[in-house]
């Protein structure tokens, strides 16, 4: 039993290729002159587009926000604020009509969009990178996956989380054995929201592919795949609790990985008095660690990465410990020292696979892989079943 699947590199999982795989340096970036940015066409910016892709693309070397699409003329105006030399389009065919301007098109629209959206982005020869979830199936993915090969483009699925500063912290803990054989993972993603926010992501619409399930459950899964390997069996509860709520609001995952780990995943709106984000348990040592990476909180306030050390740190007394035999709550075990949260990697290693042909940070494959695994705990949660994969 390990901490750890083979096989991944620091950037995520995933292996360098050539174009005839669909990860390669595309055409088109071979023709610009040395140095020039990728162009970026971006739609959607809500809180995805605003706060989390913009941002970090126009913090990434080698890349430039060209183009928002936004309906929304208040959205529009925040855009043009917030990057005065970006281009505004109301509709992505406005955006799609001038392909041949643009290197990389970012979906951060509707989760129900992705698929369409992607689609016709790819027909049209640009490289993608598509919000989470990708699609509302693993077969959705995989047709992604298999247009974006044949057509020799990128389709890369933005799974930030996977560079959060406690997930770093707990993949160098794994890497270096200090837990011994890990026999149980804890991840959990609560908050104490008691009256639903409303909007597409709470709606009970089935099309709209809201709910907590699809939308941290999207991380939690990701992050078990990524650490520990395929599952072969999984169990879950999803429930609706609030007042109002038409959708899964308390949601909470078991997962049995061919490895022999077990990973009991927790995703909630309801949760009044929050757990540990990790609890790890090994054969020679636990991790448990408090509190959320700080980087979300940062691109809410404005703040920017530039490069400055101080990026996704955290101060040591919110670090995670390392130990056996006795809570972290009492002293227990010794503090360890949370790595920096590194959301800008995951853009650098986008430019990277563009430019260089380097690996694509998160392929399609490996979504459809944690889609397998949401589909599998919504039929289980339904049927009041687990389902063997």
């Amino acid at each position: 039993m390990t901490g750890r699947t083979t096989g991944e590199t620091d950037s995520g999982s995933g292996s360098k290729t050539d174009t005839s795989t669909g990860t390669g340096t595309d055409t088109r970036t071979r023709t610009r002159p040395a140095g020039t940015p990728l162009r970026v066409g971006l739609i959607g910016y809500g809180l995805a587009g605003s706060v989390f892709h913009a941002p970090l693309i126009a913090a990434t070397e080698g890349l430039v926000l060209d183009t928002v699409v936004t309906s929304n003329p208040g959205r529009q105006e925040q855009a043009r604020a917030e990057f005065p030399d970006v281009r505004v389009a109301a509709t992505p065919d406005e955006l799609l009509a001038r392909a041949d301007e643009l290197d990389l098109v970012v979906i951060a629209s509707p989760n129900k969009t992705h698929v369409p959206l992607a689609t016709a982005a790819l027909k049209a020869g640009l490289p993608v990178v598509v919000d989470k979830p990708v699609a509302g199936t693993a077969a959705e993915a995989r047709e992604l996956a298999a247009l974006a090969e044949e057509r020799g483009l990128l389709l890369s699925v933005f799974q930030n989380r996977r560079w959060d500063n406690d997930f770093l912290t707990l993949r160098k803990l794994l890497d270096g054995g200090e837990l011994g054989d890990v026999r149980r993972f804890e991840s959990r993603f609560e908050r104490w929201r008691p009256l639903p926010k409303g909007g597409w992501r709470e709606s009970g619409d089935p099309a709209e592919i809201g709910g907590l399930l699809y939308d941290l459950g999207s991380h939690l899964v990701d992050q078990a795949l990524v650490l520990f390997g395929p599952v072969v069996s999984v169990y879950a509860e999803a429930d609706v609790r609030r007042p109002g709520a038409e959708t899964d609001d308390d949601t909470f995952i078991a997962l049995t990985h061919a490895n022999g780990v077990r990973s009991h995943l927790y995703a909630s709106a309801t949760t009044a008095q929050l757990g540990p984000r990790f609890r790890v348990l090994g054969s020679e040592a636990g991790y448990v660690k408090y509190g959320l990476d700080p980087q979300e909180a940062a691109l809410r306030e404005g703040e920017r990465p530039d490069g400055s050390p101080g990026w996704g740190t955290e101060p040591e007394e919110l670090w995670g410990r390392v130990g056996a035999g006795e809570s972290p709550l009492t002293g227990g075990g010794r503090p360890e020292q949370t790595l920096p949260g590194d959301y800008p990697a995951y853009y650098a290693a986008v430019a990277r696979a563009l430019i260089d042909g380097g690996p694509d940070p998160v392929t399609a494959a490996e979504a459809a892989a944690a889609l397998d695994v949401l589909e599998a705990a919504r039929r289980s949660a339904r049927d009041k079943v687990a389902v063997t994969l």
